[in-house]
């Protein structure tokens, strides 16, 4: 059997269109249970949350004019119920420290097979502790409880926040995001970095590439 597609998605945490997305790239590793892999990597837009509202809603009803774009986005998609308060109560300061737990999620997967899909239960309970709940996951407390609470090894990922190894994770990711341009969240790339689907894009546009390099294995940068 042949490797599956590697498909490296880039999101930020608090980013609502990532959280949109998510029913479509969960539709696809249903519909491709074997043929495709997520590697799941993660970049700060909202790395500051006052400095991005200052700069970019200032004149535009700060918090609750961002707090109110959300809910108008959310609101044409069916499939996305969000709490009234996000954004307007226990509003986050950073996805930073989401993004240091989930780093912390993939070395743990890295480490032993046990862990397998830690960082994709992580990554889809701190979404929904935050679009759902309106929870401030940008408060380690938080997110501790969020892990203790879902029984997942909430002391082995501590450690990997006390030795740093989670902090240089997180930073390869940043990194990574640079070298590869990514610029917005959600941004799917395959075909190692050829092709890049960024943003809103729809299910059966990402299904059409997935097909194509599917049909179409092997060497595609030029068909010169």
């Amino acid at each position: 059997m042949s490797e599956p597609l590697k498909l490296i998605h880039f999101s930020d945490v608090l980013c609502v269109w990532a959280y949109i997305a998510q029913v479509r790239t969960h539709e696809l590793k249903t519909n491709f249970p074997d043929q495709v892999v997520f590697d799941l990597h993660y970049f700060p837009v909202f790395g500051d949350v006052p400095g991005k509202m200052k700069a970019q809603w200032s004149d535009r009803g700060g918090i609750d004019g961002y707090a109110a774009h959300v809910q108008e986005v959310a609101a044409k998609f069916d499939h996305v119920q969000l709490n009234s308060d996000v954004w307007r109560s226990n509003t986050p300061q950073s996805s930073l420290p989401a993004h240091l737990f989930l780093s912390a999620a993939k070395l743990l997967e890295q480490e032993s097979s046990e862990f397998a899909g830690v960082q994709q239960l992580l990554d889809t309970l701190f979404r929904a502790a935050f679009f759902e709940h309106a929870f401030d996951i940008s408060n380690n407390d938080v997110l501790t409880q969020l892990v203790d609470e879902a029984q997942l090894p909430v002391d082995l990922m501590l450690a990997y926040l006390r030795d740093g190894k989670a902090h240089a994770a997180m930073a390869s990711d940043m990194q990574l995001a640079r070298d590869t341009g990514v610029k917005s969240s959600p941004t799917i790339t395959m075909n190692e970095g050829r092709q890049m689907l960024a943003g809103n894009v729809g299910y059966r546009l990402l299904e059409a590439n997935i097909r194509e390099l599917l049909s179409e294995p092997g060497d595609q940068q030029s068909w010169c």
